[in-house]
């Protein structure tokens, strides 16, 4: 049997990009069961990519109770349906089994990972208090993605003078905001830009110089992609809800690194259940940004645990 239901998670503090703001986490919950094991995964339609909680919650309903991972695949198209059933598949492989998700995937036991911290697009003292508060943090992710983005990363570089900062433009920037915004880049220690341009104009990198190193978000879902990210990105960010799922994230980074791209490992803003699987993709990788639970005001029983030495693996009283 194959259930869907829909959790709401209030966010710690309102959320905004360069499309809009948010208050709360709006999910889909799979669960999958069968023989007396449940295995369960959590995803976040995204309209950006023309999903919505109904859409996702069809596609599912449309998928036969019985399918295997392997089925999955060819079933559905990358997205947001097809990541929260795979999830829920390896966490009932797993318990199916009795043993841990990474060792089904032939992995060894995954250690903590050091997460970026997003701070919300704001104005440029609200963005400088956000990073004095975060100061702590070693890597701190920013939203930009506006005409007038300097100020805003001036002062996120006077609030937390020692985080390594990446910088999230959300397709918000044209290519010459963006080359005269790279020099200042550089010089405010910038580590990585993520996805400057709009996915359909991202033609404008080749060619272009790139003294900080540019990640595919919006421009990458799964292995099909990289064949068109040649000589405009230097790194590819896997989010599961894009490549549908933790079987097409493992593979989507291996490709990725065999093709000499460096690998980021995101999330969209959901609970400890849609980042538990991501955690091993996120094993060794350039960047790690699974923050998500990070921003909620509440979150799953028994989360994930965060501490100064990352993102830890979940327990399996919450996934795997």
């Amino acid at each position: 049997m194959i259930s869907v239901e829909r959790d709401v998670f209030r966010l710690a503090q309102v959320f905004t990009i360069s499309r809009g703001s948010r208050t709360q986490a709006e999910v889909l919950t799979v669960r999958v069961e069968r023989n007396g094991h449940v295995g369960w995964g959590e995803c976040v339609p995204y309209a950006r990519y023309d999903e919505t909680l109904d859409s996702v919650a069809a596609e599912i309903a449309n998928v036969p109770a019985d399918i295997t991972r392997d089925q999955l695949q060819e079933a559905l198209a990358a997205g947001a349906a097809r990541n929260a059933l795979d999830c829920a598949l390896w966490d009932l492989e797993a318990k199916v089994a009795g043993k841990r998700a990474w060792d089904v995937a032939g992995m060894t036991a995954p250690g903590p990972e050091i997460t970026a911290y997003t701070l919300s697009l704001d104005t440029p003292d609200a963005m400088e208090a956000q990073a004095a508060k975060n100061a702590f943090r070693p890597l701190l992710k920013i939203k930009l993605g506006t005409p007038d983005d300097m100020p805003r990363l001036e002062a996120v570089r006077r609030g937390a003078p020692k985080s390594t900062i990446i910088v999230d433009a959300n397709e918000g920037w044209s290519a010459e905001v963006y080359q005269d915004l790279a020099p200042h880049l550089v010089r405010l220690g910038v580590a990585l830009v993520e996805q400057p341009l709009p996915a359909r104009d991202d033609d404008a990198l080749l060619g272009m110089a790139r003294p900080v190193p540019v990640c595919a978000d919006e421009s990458c879902h799964d292995r099909s992609s990289l064949a068109h990210l040649k000589g405009k990105y230097d790194v590819v960010n896997i989010k599961l809800d894009k490549t549908g799922g933790l079987t097409e994230a493992l593979l989507l980074k291996h490709a990725a690194l065999a093709q000499g791209y460096d690998v980021m490992v995101g999330c969209m803003v959901g609970s400890s259940l849609a980042m538990a699987p991501a955690t091993l993709v996120a094993q060794g990788v350039s960047f790690t940004d699974l923050d998500g639970p990070l921003l909620l005001a509440e979150d799953r029983q028994c989360p994930l645990k965060f501490d100064e030495f990352g993102v830890h693996a979940p327990e399996t009283t919450l996934w795997g």
